[in-house]
């Protein structure tokens, strides 16, 4: 069982179906394998070698799918690289994953012109379509350039490498969280037992694939069953909404983020949906009154929560259509092969209503961090990932992801997690996007401030929002400072960066 293995069955099993869509490209299962071999076979004859690191710093496209599955297929490990980073980011994950071939877009020439002779270990440079940068890089089509379409022959296994996954950084350096074929095809087997990933399936890549979302649960399950990919490169809402109307997709998975913007396009009921069978969300927390408008807005009531980490493959719990209003805001329970649990600081189980450190073990976490020895063994510990997440259980198993434990707000003694209060602000109808933060009080420790992004055409008032909050919260989970602005600032993964807004307004008081 290898990842590169499942594409080439498709071509076998049904060579005539489509398998990929880009904009106005097409490819069956047939035409997909031939051009994925001719990029693995071009590989080899560069000198790339099984078990060594390629680097993709890629929008969305078919060429993203292409080289994956070709680094696939030669037993390389793929480090996808999320271009948002800054410079020295880039720098810092190409050097310490010991990627030796580098894809990039086109777009992204000058940053990698001025990563010369930084990037010692990198021997080839490959442009994903015409680079102005053509001295230091091969462009695609040339390497393509009558490369063999057999399949590459190289023995790839079940337990080789084949991704590192760095996290998104929200709280230092990112890490390399490793993982073998094994672990990533059974990242894939969740999404065909939990949301019945199929054949006849039309799946929507619209979140970044460098994601391990969109990446692993998506892509790799859609590649397993022989299902059909429609890509889109960026995200605006009334394209994904004629995406899916035109393309008929069954299975759409988006971060909050999307289907908030989504949701507020004016004509939204003008589109015809029907298709779509599923929809999932995850990557960050969705407010329990934005799955109740989504599931209103978008007729139907097959949702899934995925709720998991970069070190779970991603993996951990779900939350199942029948649970979206009778759990509201719940992470849900384990996903198969995998076990959760809550727990004290000694290890213990803790009872329902109380707050402890999620865990789980299982099939799809990481082998280990990259390098990082330390980090492993503060994370993996007697077989169990330690999330860092602080969650509650209830009577019935389902678990609640309430805040990180380095965001968690102690302000007077009282601890005071920041979804719970989120999760208020979200019900205004007002509010648009809301994040809550502890800021440094001289008397209290922390203070609770709510940052702020009023829907379009409303304006806010920090009393209105004061009185709102007041029947619904405990008196000193009430924010006292409210900064309002026009987009929170978010990783590529959808999460909001709260030590940017700590960083931000730590001189407000």
């Amino acid at each position: 069982m290898d990842i590169g293995g499942m594409l080439a069955r498709n071509a076998r099993r049904h060579p005539i179906k489509e398998a990929l869509v880009y904009g106005d490209k097409r490819y069956t299962y047939a035409e997909l394998n031939l051009e994925v071999n001719r990029l693995a076979n071009a590989l080899l004859v560069l000198g790339l070698s099984k078990g060594e690191k390629v680097a993709l710093m890629m929008q969305n496209s078919d060429r993203y799918i292409i080289a994956f599955m070709a680094a696939m297929k030669v037993g390389a490990v793929v480090v996808p690289v999320n271009f948002r980073l800054a410079t020295p980011e880039v720098e810092y994950i190409i050097n310490h994953s010991d990627s030796v071939v580098f894809f990039f877009d086109p777009e992204y020439d000058q940053m990698v012109a001025s990563l010369k002779g930084k990037i010692t270990g990198v021997r080839q440079l490959i442009s994903a379509g015409q680079s102005e940068n053509s001295a230091e890089a091969m462009e695609w089509d040339d390497l393509m350039t009558n490369a063999s379409t057999s399949e590459p022959g190289v023995l790839v296994e079940e337990w080789d490498d084949c991704e590192i996954l760095y996290t998104s950084g929200t709280t230092g350096r990112p890490k390399g969280a490793l993982f073998d074929h094994h672990r990533i095809l059974h990242v894939g087997m969740v999404m065909v037992v939990h949301m019945g990933v199929n054949p006849g399936d039309r799946l929507l890549h619209l979140a970044p694939l460098f994601h391990s979302a969109q990446l692993n649960l998506f892509l790799v399950s859609g590649m397993y069953v022989g299902a059909t990919h429609v890509v889109l490169r960026v995200f605006e809402p009334n394209t994904v909404l004629e995406t899916l109307e035109k393309e008929k997709i069954t299975l759409f998975f988006g971060v909050p983020t999307m289907y908030n913007f989504m949701l507020q396009v004016p004509d939204f009921e003008s589109f015809n949906l029907g298709s779509v069978t599923r929809y999932g969300y995850g990557a960050a927390p969705m407010p329990a009154e934005l799955v109740r408008q989504a599931l209103t807005k978008f007729s139907t009531d097959q949702f899934y929560n995925l709720c998991g980490l970069t070190e779970g493959g991603p993996g951990g719990i779900l939350l199942g259509p029948e649970d979206q209003l009778r759990k509201p805001g719940s992470g849900g329970k384990a996903i198969i092969s995998t076990e959760a649990r809550v727990v004290d600081d000694a290890g213990n189980d803790i009872s329902p209503g109380q707050v402890g450190e999620f865990i789980i073990r299982g099939e799809t976490i990481m082998k280990c961090y990259y390098k990082n020895p330390e980090a492993t063994a503060e994370t993996l510990r007697n077989g169990w990932l330690h999330t860092g997440d602080l969650a509650t259980i209830d009577d019935e198993g389902y678990i609640t992801l309430v805040d990180r434990k380095k965001d968690m707000i102690i302000t007077g003694g009282e601890n005071v997690y920041s979804t719970e209060v989120e999760q208020v602000l979200y019900q205004h109808p007002g509010v648009l996007e809301a994040a809550v933060i502890g800021l440094p009080h001289p008397v209290w420790g922390e203070t609770v401030t709510a940052v702020i992004c009023a829907k379009p055409g409303n304006i806010l008032a920090e009393e209105e929002l004061k009185a709102f909050c007041t029947s619904r919260l405990a008196d000193y989970k009430i924010p006292r400072i409210y900064k309002f602005i026009e987009v929170l600032p978010r990783n590529a993964s959808g999460k909001v960066l709260k030590r940017v807004l700590r960083d931000t307004y730590r001189e407000v008081l």
